[in-house]
């Protein structure tokens, strides 16, 4: 049942990172997990087997939310805009508990709340900014092909900083169709088995995901420092990245042909994404207690006797 719920939350950051708007980081904070997938990341390798251990079902979900449902969002988003964008925002105000419970409420001074301030702000205005014209594919060259590892470096730092869409970052710079179609055309060649098509698609994700690999690991250090040096401020800017993000999705959203009907099915939707976001965080809210408490017992059986 645990890796179920692994994979399913897996699947929700995965689909959030695809979708112009919502963030990945965001997810992995309303579901409680952000905390202990940035140590898996920043100690891969001091850490291996433990961290591939809770890494790898989170992957699995993901690569199974990006590839399954890609073509479904952009469908339900095409066509049912409003009631699809509620649901993430219930996602996202139902996962808002374990941000509030780290904040430490003695600790915030002008300066956390200045944070707050900027990071909300910012997320709002990037929202407003117009979009830029994205081309269906890419001619690829040796010098696109190093521009798609930069531009996977910029991408993945924003997939995991709560608040900051990554999908919205690549519309920005002009990649977010071409890496889409590449994902949708890939998906399609491996299922016919034509190889040949394979190619076209392959050579435009494996060096973004190169550059998505880079940066993860570049942010999650950083992301990591911060919580240790400054946890009030830091969490104070996650707490406006997050609470801005309903502002952004819904003012990214398309309100064309917007009925009572649609609202009252919007307002079901939301209520559901609340629900499933409290379930999804509900087990992981004990997996770091968990390995605390694991950790405690190793150090008291290993400690040598006086």
């Amino acid at each position: 049942m645990k890796l179920l719920n692994q994979i399913l939350r897996g699947a929700v950051i995965g689909v959030a990172n695809i979708i112009p708007g919502v963030s990945g980081g965001t997810m992995m904070v309303s579901m409680g997990i952000y905390d202990t997938l940035i140590h898996c990341i920043t100690h891969l390798f001091s850490e291996f087997k433990k961290s591939i251990k809770t890494l790898l079902p989170y992957g699995i979900g993901m690569v199974i939310g990006i590839v399954a449902l890609a073509s479904l969002l952009s469908y339900l988003f095409e066509n049912h805009a409003l009631p699809t964008a509620t649901t993430f925002i219930g996602l996202i105000l139902g996962g808002l508990g374990p941000i509030l419970a780290k904040v430490d409420r003695k600790k915030v001074n002008w300066v956390s709340i200045l944070i707050f301030v900027l990071f909300f702000a910012a997320i709002v205005v990037m929202s407003l900014t117009g979009e830029v014209t994205n081309p269906d594919s890419l001619n690829l060259s040796v010098g696109t092909i190093l521009l798609l590892v930069v531009i996977g470096c910029i991408a993945s730092a924003t997939m995991i900083i709560p608040g900051v869409s990554g999908s919205m970052v690549l519309m920005l710079l002009g990649f977010y169709t071409p890496i889409l179609n590449a994902v949708n055309n890939l998906k399609d060649a491996v299922f016919a088995f034509d190889f040949a098509a394979m190619v076209q698609p392959a050579l435009t994700l494996v060096p973004f995901g190169i550059g998505v690999l880079l940066g993860i690991f570049g942010v999650a250090k950083l992301i990591e420092w911060l919580l240790s040096r400054f946890p009030t401020q830091t969490y104070c800017g996650v707490l406006g990245l997050v609470l801005s993000s309903p502002i952004a999705i819904l003012l990214r959203t398309d309100m064309t042909g917007v009925t009572w009907g649609t609202v009252l099915v919007s307002l079901v939707t939301l209520a559901l994404g609340f629900v499933a976001a409290m379930l999804l965080a509900r087990g992981s809210a004990e997996e770091p207690a968990v390995e605390a408490a694991g950790s405690v017992v190793e150090e008291t059986e290993t400690q040598p006797e006086e």
